[in-house]
């Protein structure tokens, strides 16, 4: 860590780990969040977008001056967006109009060309993501970047982020708690976790409105209510899911994962966005459910700076039936 690096793809990874201090305390377990907002696009997805993008140059898929082409729900699409720039390709985004304004017009601050579409199920041809893989496949010089099922996105997390957390953590990590939406992250760490230790229980953590945590409990994929979060849940199972290990599966509902961001806020100093809430809340039960002396490890994915108008706005909240958390103020330490 630390030193020159080469442009932003030298930058990408290599992110510390944060001890978060009062839930630690609250449940005796270390809780560690792997900081990946520290990342230069500001999220986890700038591993999987640099992964997918040296594999297609790698392979020759990738031409000078091509046009990379993703559906994305935001991240993905920054992260792209910034090595396209960094790498002298263009940029296409697809992205559902649902997505918050501040990811969509960050993506085209940074110069992306973004088509903001309806947010429909997967199996509506129009979905964005089938969407977005017809129009690379129409537009000459383009590449798909498929994050769901391209597997250089767990590929990527494999080679870094999990090899990154077995180090910081001495090889003494206990669980491995994450979110997924194409399966990248939480996929690429569990399975170099559990290479290295096969008694690291690695816990999937799901929104309501999603079917992984049905099928992580009973095989069958079911879901049941909604979620306001962004880039986590799934109603299918990804490439990049598939064949990962899953001991245990963790639901929170949406005013749990607030109460947890809010709390990250006001005690840690963290702005956080909220598919962290549902990561780190599952961190707890998963800590509660090992009992003291444990490490849990999961993933701080990126910042509350992308969730202004929503997440952090109480009458948006309100809108959607949610209560904005009331600050109590704690004395430090």
């Amino acid at each position: 860590m630390g030193g020159i690096t080469e442009g932003f793809v030298g930058a990408v990874g290599h992110t510390p780990l944060i001890r978060l201090q009062a839930l630690s305390a609250l449940t005796g377990c270390e809780i560690l969040g792997k900081a990946e907002f520290m990342n230069p696009g500001g999220s986890v997805k700038d591993r999987a977008a640099l992964g997918i993008l040296l594999e297609a140059e790698q392979e020759g898929s990738l031409q000078p001056g091509g046009t990379v082409v993703e559906g994305t729900a935001g991240n993905t699409g920054i992260g792209l967006t910034h090595l396209c720039n960094a790498r002298g390709y263009r940029a296409l985004i697809v992205i559902p109009d649902t997505q918050s304004a501040e990811k969509i017009g960050l993506l085209r601050s940074l110069g992306a060309e973004v088509r903001t579409v309806p947010a429909v199920p997967y199996r509506d041809p129009n979905n964005y993501v089938k969407l977005s893989g017809r129009i690379a496949a129409e537009t000459p010089g383009a590449v798909w970047a498929n994050q769901f099922d391209n597997l250089a996105n767990r590929r990527a997390h494999y080679a870094s982020t999990g090899p990154e957390i077995w180090e910081q953590t001495a090889g003494k990590v206990d669980a491995w708690v994450a979110a997924t939406g194409t399966g990248g992250t939480y996929a690429g760490v569990a399975l170099y976790l559990k290479e290295r230790n096969p008694r690291v229980r690695c816990v999937l953590a799901d929104p309501h409105g999603s079917a992984l945590y049905s099928w992580a409990r009973t095989g069958e994929l079911s879901s049941e209510g909604s979620s306001i979060t962004e880039g986590i849940g799934n109603s299918r199972v990804t490439a990049n899911l598939q064949g990962a290990p899953v001991d245990d599966a963790v639901r929170i509902d949406d005013q749990s994962a607030l109460e947890t961001i809010y709390s990250l806020l006001w005690r840690e100093g963290l702005f956080l966005g909220g598919s962290v809430g549902i990561n780190v809340a599952a961190a707890v039960e998963t800590a509660r459910r090992l009992g003291p002396g444990h490490t849990v490890v999961t993933v701080l994915c990126d910042s509350g700076d992308r969730y202004r108008s929503r997440l952090y706005d109480r009458d948006w909240l309100a809108g959607k039936g949610l209560r904005q958390p009331e600050r109590t103020l704690v004395p430090a330490g």
